[in-house]
């Protein structure tokens, strides 16, 4: 099965690093979180990937053009101008890297690919955000439901305290931290979708998120998968800094065959 990842955006919210280089491409421990996705999709055994390019896309070429010279020993003799491999690194992967458009929407996206993708379910994601989910429980999940499209959900980790307020909402009466459990249900990609799927995408003028996916609930041919683990996306500096530390302190809970 097709691993898609949606590649093509600005990340307008990370900028202080967007503006060098996509998104997908940001690092975490000296790798881009783009590899970080492809390999923990790589440890349940799906090698197949088709990456949605746009902003940078050059960028995101280049990388998997030279993978084995980016993650390899390498040797060279300047006089003789001459390089050798020391310790190849190479992945089992096939990648087609496609370019889906600066300006088009995520809907449009999918639609560019469908030539590559097929009459055949295939796995959707984003670029930018790292989980443990069991891909493989995902699709029985979705098996099982029968539906157009599952999505993996999550209720995010609470970021900020609750305040108690007395009945005029005046004074404080108490502060708590927001639990998990308190927080709503939010898509986190991780995606299994049928060919069907493209019957709800329009024109591909619209954000997927917003018409296709209102169209698919409305037809009850949307299943939400339950994710009870780690999720985190990478949106902003603060994010990109927390999957650092986390990489650096050797507990990364998305780390997988690396």
């Amino acid at each position: 099965m097709k691993v898609v990842i949606l590649a093509g955006g600005k990340g307008t919210r990370i900028s202080e690093e967007s503006r060098r280089r996509p998104k997908p491409m940001v690092e975490i421990g000296g790798k881009p979180i783009l590899w970080h996705i492809m390999k923990q999709y790589a440890s349940f055994g799906f090698q197949e990937f088709i990456i949605c390019c746009g902003y940078k896309g050059h960028m995101i070429k280049e990388y998997f053009v030279n993978y084995y010279r980016h993650n390899s020993q390498t040797e060279i003799h300047l006089q003789d101008q001459e390089e050798r491999i020391l310790i190849k690194s190479r992945e089992p992967w096939k990648v087609t890297l496609v370019n889906t458009g600066l300006e088009t929407l995520t809907a449009g996206r999918i639609l560019k690919v469908r030539e590559y993708i097929g009459q055949e379910p295939f796995l959707l994601t984003y670029g930018d955000g790292v989980s443990n989910v069991d891909i493989p429980k995902l699709l029985e999940f979705h098996k099982a439901h029968k539906k157009t499209v599952t999505i993996s959900t999550t209720q995010p980790e609470g970021r900020f305290g609750a305040l108690c307020l007395d009945g005029q909402e005046e004074c404080v009466t108490g502060f708590r931290e927001k639990a998990r459990e308190d927080q709503p249900w939010v898509n986190i990609g991780f995606m299994a979708m049928e060919p069907s799927v493209y019957g709800y995408l329009g024109d591909g003028s619209e954000m997927l998120e917003r018409g296709p996916f209102e169209r698919l609930a409305a037809k009850g041919e949307m299943a939400a998968y339950k994710h009870k683990g780690f999720w985190s996306p990478m949106d902003n500096m603060h994010d990109r800094e927390y999957l650092e530390m986390l990489w650096q302190s050797g507990k990364a809970p998305w780390k997988a065959g690396t």
